[in-house]
């Protein structure tokens, strides 16, 4: 039942000059609600979020449940291979091989003694360590010579893989990967001399006399891995050592001035 209540009067002006005076009447009743439209129902009722039935939700995760307690037991088609127990180690999927790199450190280190088919599998990863190295004791020597060092090892490794392949014609089958291993591993002794020039003073004829003994060590190195792992190059062996020799010549200049 509406209840009525008094609201202030509200006063009309008439045509005749009289006031008309009708007393407003407000009942309050229920609040207006807009009609609903009808929603469809969903094609797929087994759909949570399409439907919003609970019903089907429940059964929808407890049917979720059951496929991966499945799996978890080896029922399922879902099964544990990706784990990461599974997978390589990092440096065994870029490639390198660290145990490879140091045998041939070690075969380098001995020059009487060389071991050409430890250098049969090139690599790099072996060459820019020492390039690092050798770099960051120039550093140390306050001489920040990075981006020569890398410039002219490469440009060194195509100018021995162009003599070389003149020299020997067709017969030669030295590609340019493998003379970039090689030159970059005959970078060793001036790794070597690089650090040692950190305590030597560069005013006598003592650093040079030590340059000159390891750019013969380098040259030795990198000749005899040239010469063994590239065929034909027996009969130039003289002349490819000059050329080594010169390239290694610029290096131990490098850390002398």
């Amino acid at each position: 039942m509406a209840k009525e209540f008094p609201v202030p009067q509200v006063v009309f002006p008439s045509s005749d000059g009289n006031l008309n005076v009708r007393p407003r009447i407000h009942q309050s009743g229920p609040a207006f609600k807009p009609p609903r439209p009808d929603i469809p129902a969903p094609s797929n009722p087994n759909i949570p979020f399409v439907s919003f039935d609970v019903g089907a939700a429940q059964a929808s995760s407890s049917f979720s449940a059951s496929v991966f307690a499945a799996s978890a037991s080896g029922g399922g088609s879902i099964s544990s291979s990706g784990s990461f127990e599974d997978e390589p180690p990092l440096l065994e999927e870029l490639g390198i091989n660290t145990r490879q790199i140091w045998r041939k450190t070690v075969s380098i280190l001995n020059p009487i003694r060389l071991k050409p088919d430890l250098h049969e599998d090139a690599d790099l990863a072996g060459p820019f360590i020492f390039l690092m190295a050798f770099g960051l004791f120039q550093l140390l020597a306050g001489k920040f010579h990075f981006g020569i060092i890398l410039g002219w090892v490469t440009v060194a490794a195509a100018f021995l893989y162009v003599v070389f392949n003149m020299l020997e014609g067709r017969n030669g089958n030295l590609d340019l990967y493998r003379c970039l291993s090689l030159v970059g591993y005959g970078m060793l002794p001036m790794v070597i001399l690089s650090a040692m020039s950190l305590f030597v003073t560069h005013d006598g004829p003592a650093i040079f006399a030590i340059a000159a003994v390891f750019v013969l060590w380098s040259t030795r190195v990198c000749t005899g891995l040239l010469v063994e792992l590239a065929s034909g190059g027996d009969g130039h062996r003289s002349l490819i050592a000059y050329a080594c020799w010169l390239v290694y010549m610029l290096f131990s200049l490098l850390i002398v001035f």
